[in-house]
């Protein structure tokens, strides 16, 4: 294995916000993003050499707009990613469209902290940007397995069990 092959791909990381979320300041966002990255890259789905994400955390409008025109679901969904996949120059790009609305709810609903849920979408979301899925059963497991692991070094539970 080359060095370049075991250092960290570069990430680019843009934010933007619709609504005021004090709580997710562009640190926390980027150390969680960095987070899935590095064990998105430790367990090599994919190669790549940077990853450019752009996070965009919406109010219930336009998060139910947005589902509705790319999934064809007429509500606000938790998260929604965007994956460009692996471009010419190495590099993957994708962006997360977070409902701060719906991951409040969410997260009340489901006994967990508002922190905890949105790493957990976070790195859930930037995930799907790097490839992962959960169309198939066995794809589903490494996406979640990733996802407990990189909780757990944060010391939040498992989503999948809370």
């Amino acid at each position: 294995m080359s060095k370049l092959s075991k250092k960290t791909p570069k990430l680019s990381l843009s934010v933007q916000y619709s609504l005021t979320a004090p709580a997710l300041s562009r640190p926390k966002l980027r150390s969680w993003v960095s987070k899935a990255i590095a064990a998105a890259h430790e367990d090599a789905l994919v190669a790549f050499k940077q990853a450019s994400i752009t996070i965009r955390l919406v109010g219930l409008a336009e998060g139910r707009h947005l589902n509705s025109a790319y999934r064809t679901k007429d509500y606000p969904t938790n998260v929604l990613t965007f994956d460009y996949g692996k471009l010419a120059d190495g590099s993957i790009a994708g962006d997360i469209v977070i409902c701060l609305p719906v991951l409040i709810k969410e997260a009340k609903e489901q006994g967990k902290s508002f922190l905890d849920h949105a790493a957990h979408l976070t790195i859930h979301g930037t995930l799907h940007a790097l490839g992962y899925d959960h169309m198939k059963a066995k794809d589903a497991k490494r996406m979640e397995s990733l996802e407990i692991a990189i909780l757990a070094q944060m010391r939040i539970a498992n989503p999948y069990t809370c």
